[in-house]
């Protein structure tokens, strides 16, 4: 007799983890969540009445192959945090603030300990951008993935009254781009950093230029851009906003300006994060490769009409908020 549980399948070691993460997720719920976890689906009471014309925005996202750096530093409750403020940041570029987040959590063979961890990923994040947890999938799938791996999605949904769309704005020859500095790869570009610092570096080693271990470098959380944003993002004088994901600067760019228009980047305006000297120094990278699979330091840009920098310029200076104006619209 062959059983499921020893075809790699534990149901009940399943069920017991959804048990163990019901605490940490509950304390992202808010009054308009309308089900507990565990059901076939998440129910969220729509909050009609803060909306003129209310739009949903949706994104769907993952953290890519910096799941690797979870895996042999054997710390995943960063990782969490890196996929909602990934998607948060995606919806944020059009405007919109996330009512709730779902994710997809897949593995050979589920280990509790590391399931709750990025768990609580999750949930802190999640609170941290006001959003709640309102389901998700767990998947044992041995022999689909490798001993000790996993993989994760997630899919946020937000919302903005249709006035606000940031895709409607017109962006103009002339404005000017504000860099919102990043706090190191985010989550691209993983690919080339691993085959570069791995090569020659163990994940534990210190390193004297970046004041951490590559590890720590590696995992540093994606930043969310909600908050600091959050005030202005109605404001008619910011034009649009780039999430500097896959792509670079330019790329991402590009995606929301007019084909008539062109990007002037003033590269040397603002000092690179030593990661990302590490990484070119050490691969003897192509400065036109940096360019294209990394964010370099500027993790969200702002456009913005050139006559009202200085007001963009005294909030950003009031939040904290660590900026540049790295080039304009031409």
């Amino acid at each position: 007799m062959t059983t499921y549980k020893e075809s790699g399948v534990d149901i009940a070691a399943g069920e017991e983890a959804v048990k163990k993460i019901k605490n940490d997720v509950k304390k992202t719920f808010n009054k308009n969540v309308l089900l507990d976890i565990g059901g076939f689906g998440g129910a969220f009471n729509f909050p009609v009445n803060e909306y003129k014309k209310p739009i949903l925005v949706s994104s769907v996202d993952g953290v890519g192959t910096k799941l690797k750096i979870a895996f042999l530093s054997n710390v995943h409750d960063t990782i969490g945090q890196c996929l909602v403020n990934h998607c948060t940041n995606d919806i944020l570029v059009l405007g919109a603030k996330p009512l709730f987040f779902l994710d997809y959590f897949a593995t050979d063979q589920l280990k509790t300990d590391v399931f709750q961890s990025v768990v609580k990923g999750l949930t802190k994040a999640c609170i941290e951008n006001d959003c709640a947890l309102i389901g998700g999938e767990t998947a044992e799938m041995p022999g689909f993935y490798k001993k000790d791996e996993y993989d994760i999605s997630g899919t946020v949904v937000g919302v903005l009254d249709k006035k606000n769309l940031l895709s409607n704005r017109q962006v103009q020859k002339g404005d000017i781009l504000i860099g919102l500095e990043s706090t190191g790869l985010h989550t691209n570009g993983y690919s080339l950093a691993r085959n570069v610092l791995l090569n020659k570096f163990k994940i534990d080693d210190y390193i004297e230029d970046l004041g951490c271990t590559v590890a720590e470098s590696l995992l540093a959380i994606h930043k969310s851009y909600l908050q600091p944003l959050l005030p202005i993002i109605n404001n008619e004088n910011l034009h649009a906003l780039s999430h500097v994901t896959g792509g670079g600067i330019i790329a991402n760019t590009l995606r929301v300006i007019d084909k008539k228009n062109e990007i002037f980047i003033d590269w040397d305006s603002w000092e690179r994060p030593p990661i990302f000297k590490l990484i070119q120094d050490i691969g003897n990278v192509p400065e036109y490769d940096m360019r294209e699979s990394m964010n370099l330091g500027i993790g969200m840009i702002m456009i913005v009409d050139s006559n009202n920098l200085s007001f963009f310029e005294n909030h950003l200076n009031s939040v904290n908020q660590s900026y540049k104006i790295i080039g304009n619209i031409k």
